[in-house]
């Protein structure tokens, strides 16, 4: 088995770049911000089968009844890597969404499922087609996969198609596992989670996108009390124990989640509002304007992805990602999550490799 992600590679060894567009969380919390203190940390606990402080605030926060919630401290990939793991078998059907994050799909290939596939496509906005998906599950279909907020779009889906595919799933017995970190970007304007529609939904998320707070790798799973014990008990095998310091100070992020909360909103509305100026005046950009998430596709209507890429790298040093990692050539992925300053002039510097290539 040789499964890996090209994606995770490229965004792990890409060079540095000033004018960073291709961020998909917002930047990076300074440490002296979370104002932890030393009586915050330690290095040891009682965390066996989750760190209870960690529980019951993420419960809190999810709204979620505490027995639903299984701590990571791995982000969402590893959220994901358990509750997948949990979910099905070698050689169960799986139905993806496309285009989608590419490690999911490396991850159901990484489990030895057979992967089908289903369209959210830029004609429709990235909604999913419900009949479609309808036509596409069968008897053998043991796990819908979704992003909502979609990733690589940012689209929403809402609760009503929500609803319909649960009601699909539920009649051959499948559940939907929903990667929801991008909701915590629209933060009070969140709808709930998806698995407070069904016990057929499994929710992943993490703290790594929508509040600068990536290097704590809080992520959790909501799922029906037999599954989310299933997944501790699990989670045994790849995790054993999440670090303890990590645990503790996500818990001092999380009754601070306020505040940060406010700085994220500052930086993704000021850059929204320039990204969506940016893309009403390029006529070689075609995308719907962006209202969530912290990222956008726009589609590039004429010359190569790549060559911008490139071009933007090697002569602007602005980084954006090319949309073939989300099976996508003509696409492009921009992240709203920079400094504001930083961003506005990353944009104009989109713009000028634009005018050089056409």
């Amino acid at each position: 088995m040789n499964t890996q992600s090209t994606y995770m590679q490229w965004a792990k060894k890409r060079p540095k770049v000033k004018y960073d567009l291709a961020l998909s969380g917002i930047l990076n919390l300074p440490f002296p911000e979370l104002e932890a203190t030393i009586d915050d940390i330690d290095l040891n606990g009682d965390n066996s089968y989750g760190y209870a402080p960690l529980v019951d605030a993420l419960a809190e926060h999810c709204h979620a009844p505490r027995e639903c919630v299984v701590t990571i401290s791995g982000g969402t990939s590893m959220a994901n890597h358990l509750a997948m793991a949990a979910a099905i078998e070698h050689g169960d059907e799986v139905l993806i969404e496309q285009p989608t994050y590419e490690p999911l799909l490396a991850l159901a290939e990484y489990f030895g499922a057979n992967v089908k596939r289903f369209s959210r496509s830029s004609a429709n906005q990235f909604r999913i087609d419900v009949d479609e998906l309808e036509q596409k599950i069968s008897k053998r279909t043991k796990l819908i996969v979704v992003t909502n907020l979609h990733n690589p779009s940012s689209a929403l889906i809402d609760e009503e198609t929500l609803r319909r595919i649960g009601e699909i799933a539920q009649s051959v017995g499948a559940r939907i596992l929903v990667d929801e970190v991008y909701l915590e970007a629209m933060f009070e304007d969140a709808p709930r989670s998806a698995v407070h529609l069904g016990p057929q939904f499994i929710s992943t998320s993490s703290l790594t996108k929508g509040y600068g707070l990536s290097g704590l790798r809080c992520g959790w799973i909501l799922a029906e009390p037999e599954l989310a014990e299933r997944m501790r008990l699990l989670h045994d095998i790849f995790g054993a124990l999440a670090p303890h310091p990590a645990e503790r100070l996500s818990v001092v992020a999380l009754q601070k989640l306020p505040k940060f909360i406010t700085r994220a909103k500052n930086i993704l509305e000021t850059n929204r509002a320039v990204m969506n100026d940016f893309l009403d005046a390029r006529e070689e950009l075609k995308a719907p304007k962006t209202v969530n998430g912290t990222t956008c596709f726009p589609l590039l209507m004429k010359g190569r992805v790549d060559d911008l890429s490139d071009l933007l790298h090697e002569k602007y040093d602005t980084a954006i990602v090319p949309g073939r990692f989300f099976e996508s050539p003509q696409n492009l992925r921009i992240g709203m999550c920079a400094e504001p300053e930083l961003f506005a002039e990353g944009v104009k510097r989109l713009g000028a490799a634009l005018n050089q290539l056409n």
